[in-house]
């Protein structure tokens, strides 16, 4: 098991460790980058404070919860209360853009290279800001889809025209009885495809895109990666952190590299390999978008790999 050891060493500065980090990108055959939520909080994506002041007030005053993720889990009496909360919900983490543009700046990094994006954001925030569909894999789900709760189908369902119309429709945090979602096959309640229990549904997108994955990372294997990690915390560390420091520590020509504010460390054994900046990716992607110059063909793959270490 690694430790967990802060690296930036007091000899060493931000800018300095970004122009390593630069010239990594420059000098890779591969860039690995691992996304975690701290990526789209980063972005504006809030869920407290003035934001969910703004989109969950009366819900906050009658139920009392004071942020989005505990409105979540709040024991709703009804179907037609979960169901105002959920799509309202849904509405502003999905269907709205984030308030800064990161995704778009780090597009920006890749969109003439060849990429690949694998994420445990459910948010869908790497497909609106433009990253080629057919490159994303999303290991956790995600807030535009529906599955079955039971589940009896490995299948699920796009949720945006039932969303927007239980949005318009509820009235005093209420949806109509008749828009409650429910399995064609079955005709039990439908649910998001979010990953948190053995429920959860991989339908045949989901497989698709993580043999396009593992296919990628297969063909590529020894060559001089660069693995960067982008607001990965440390609630869930086997899905990100463990896969990166291991893939790293098994190539002696791999380079793990973390932007996290507050959370950039790494372990011991592989802190001669490792850059870690201690910034907001926000502004870390602002400074960088337009002076990171190419000196040969490179590779960005954004990856979260759901690896069980």
């Amino acid at each position: 098991m690694f430790s967990r050891i802060q690296t930036t060493k007091s000899t060493e500065n931000i800018s300095d460790n970004i122009e390593k980090l630069k010239e990594k990108i420059r000098t890779a055959d591969a860039v690995v980058i691992g996304a975690g939520a701290g990526l789209s909080t980063s972005a504006g994506f809030t869920y407290s404070g003035e934001r969910f002041e703004k989109y969950f007030s009366d819900f906050r005053q009658k139920y009392g919860f004071e942020d989005m993720y505990s409105g979540g889990f709040y024991p709703y009496q009804t179907l037609d209360e979960y169901w105002a909360y959920w799509s309202r919900y849904i509405f502003v983490n999905r269907y709205q853009d984030a308030p800064k543009p990161i995704y778009e700046n780090l597009l920006k990094l890749v969109a003439e290279k060849d990429y690949f994006v694998i994420t445990t954001n459910v948010d869908h925030c790497f497909q609106k800001a433009g990253f080629d569909k057919k490159r994303l894999f999303y290991t956790q789900g995600d807030y535009g889809l529906f599955q079955c709760s039971e589940p009896c189908c490995w299948e699920t369902f796009d949720n945006e025209a039932i969303v927007l119309e239980m949005l318009n429709r509820q009235k005093d945090m209420k949806i109509p009885t008749e828009l409650l979602p429910v399995c064609p096959h079955c005709g039990k309640p439908l649910t998001m495809n979010l990953r948190s229990d053995d429920k959860f549904v991989e339908d045949e997108g989901w497989h698709r895109a993580a043999e396009r994955y593992e296919n990628f990372l297969r063909t590529r294997a020894g060559e001089k990666i660069l693995f960067l990690e982008l607001g990965v915390g440390y609630n869930t560390p086997v899905i990100i952190k463990y896969p990166f420091w291991q893939m790293t520590a098994k190539n002696s020509k791999a380079v793990y590299a973390c932007v996290n504010f507050g959370e950039a460390f790494c372990p011991k054994q592989i802190q001669s390999q490792a850059i870690c900046i201690n910034i907001d990716i926000h502004n870390f992607l602002r400074s960088n978008k337009a002076n990171i110059s190419i000196a040969k063909p490179w590779l960005f793959l954004i990856i979260i790999y759901n690896f069980h270490y």
